[in-house]
């Protein structure tokens, strides 16, 4: 009878072409509440759980498609850099890490970048991914962020940087450490061009990404909810011996702090950071409501299965 379970019944399905009735990512279940989310739903929604408003993780291109005027934006590749310089292993070699990484995401690294236009202001956009070991600072997101920056002072456009991050790469040693300062220098070409560097702090934003460039903005701008610092909570308790506030280390306890200047639902980043833009950069104000019309049309006519159009409609709740 073996035979019939190991290869008859296989062959019969293959012929038939049976798939599975539903696919793994048909229902998302909310990290706050446990509800189960219509995936189709939560991406007409940006990701955003209606009921809860938890922001979810939300894939670089889909991000900059919804913040760039039309979805339109040139995908900016960066030089190739050392991988694996140390030959580190732990559990598992550090390239296999990158393979499984690269797999999984459908990038090089970490960090992704466009430049188009928000608004009809020509802008830089860079969007660190959690997905990708964490968001990880190593050599490539390093060299990633540097060049990204050079092309905003090379450009004369604002820089925006989406920063999610655990921190600094562990697998690369001071190689990734040595990103810090260089990045921080990066930061600093954009000042001495003055023009203006703009933060949004999705969730997590931690360790020596916090200590380093993703503090450094001219502006801190924060999505709901998002957790921001350098060392974990647990580590802080038992470090200082003493219990944590509450909601220590989210956006809205930091924008009570002053480390934030503003927390922006998603459904309103997309002018938000356009009239900031445009302020710092002393551009005339214009109408944004004629360019979110047509934004919707171009929406409308289908032009991509994905959820291209602005990011400016207030919807009932949402990476």
């Amino acid at each position: 009878m073996n035979w019939i379970k190991s290869f008859v019944r296989p062959k019969i399905r293959g012929i038939l072409g049976v798939k599975k009735e539903t696919p793994d990512n048909m229902w998302i279940k909310c990290p706050q509440t446990g509800e189960m989310v219509f995936y189709r739903d939560l991406e007409a929604n940006q990701f955003v759980i209606p009921s809860s408003d938890y922001h979810m993780n939300w894939k670089p291109k889909l991000r900059l498609e919804a913040m760039f005027d039309d979805g339109a934006y040139e995908n900016i590749t960066f030089p190739e850099v050392a991988v694996d310089p140390l030959k580190f292993r732990d559990q598992k070699k550090y390239t296999d890490r990158l393979k499984a990484a690269k797999a999984a995401t459908d990038q090089p690294d970490a960090i992704v970048t466009g430049y188009g236009k928000l608004h009809d202001l020509p802008i830089v956009m860079t969007v660190q991914d959690f997905k990708f070991m964490g968001g990880s600072l190593g050599m490539a997101a390093g060299e990633a962020l540097i060049v990204s920056m050079q092309l905003a002072v090379e450009k004369k456009c604002p820089y925006v940087l989406f920063v999610a991050s655990g921190g600094a790469r562990m697998q690369e040693g001071i190689l990734s450490l040595m990103q810090m300062p260089r990045t921080t220098v990066a930061v600093q070409e954009l000042r001495a061009a003055n023009l203006p560097y703009i933060v949004v702090f999705t969730d997590p934003t931690t360790g020596g990404v916090t200590a380093s460039y993703a503090m450094l903005g001219d502006i801190h701008i924060a999505e709901p909810n998002a957790r921001i610092g350098f060392a974990g909570a647990r580590v802080i308790e038992q470090t200082i011996r003493e219990k944590l506030p509450p909601g220590f280390q989210r956006s809205e306890y930091l924008l009570d702090h002053g480390m934030v200047d503003l927390i922006v639902h998603r459904a309103d980043m997309r002018d938000t950071v356009a009239r900031i833009a445009r302020m710092l950069m002393k551009a005339p104000e214009i109408d944004m409501s004629k360019s979110v019309a047509v934004d919707q049309e171009t929406a409308k006519d289908g032009t991509s299965d994905e959820p291209t159009k602005p990011a400016t409609e207030k919807e009932p709740a949402q990476d």
